[in-house]
């Protein structure tokens, strides 16, 4: 039981780990109402691993320290990760996993980005959920591709 406890801890502070670098290092196109975080295809591992869900929780939130839109992005933009995530793992295929961090993403951080940004709303949604579409979702089953390919590791 410990080695297993051990091991979650290890997985879910990689991907946290992994999710951070990522978004600090392309900071450019990471951060604003225009995003592509290539960190954002990680969230289809939830569907695989319960150990993503903290992990990218906690990824998320350090990255978003150093994102510059404050307080409400850190700490809400986080816990919109933790939901994208937790519904994520409970999503019945692949393709549907996308979905959560797409839509979540899209119409709850445009709710701050925009105010923020001072772009309307629906601009916001718009620019978000495009980033989030080809980070999360192409880039996502992409990545779920490669996982299956290389480790057998398929849910369903």
């Amino acid at each position: 039981m410990r080695g297993n406890k051990n091991g979650y801890i290890i997985q879910a502070g990689v991907i946290a780990a992994i999710y951070y670098v990522l978004t600090v290092v392309l900071k450019p196109i990471s951060y604003g109402a225009v995003q592509f975080r290539l960190s954002e295809a990680m969230t289809i591992l939830p569907f695989y691993m319960p150990e993503a869900i903290p992990g990218l929780f906690l990824g998320c939130m350090l990255a978003n320290i150093f994102g510059g839109l404050g307080l409400i992005d850190i700490v809400f933009g986080s816990l919109t990760t933790l939901a994208a995530a937790y519904l994520t793992s409970k999503m019945p295929n692949k393709y549907l996993a996308v979905i959560p961090p797409i839509l979540l993403n899209a119409f709850i951080v445009s709710i701050w980005v925009s105010k923020i940004t001072n772009m309307p709303y629906v601009v916001t949604v718009g620019t978000i959920g495009f980033g989030e579409f080809v980070s999360a979702g192409i880039a996502g089953i992409i990545l779920s591709t490669v996982i299956e390919r290389v480790t057998n590791l398929y849910k369903h």
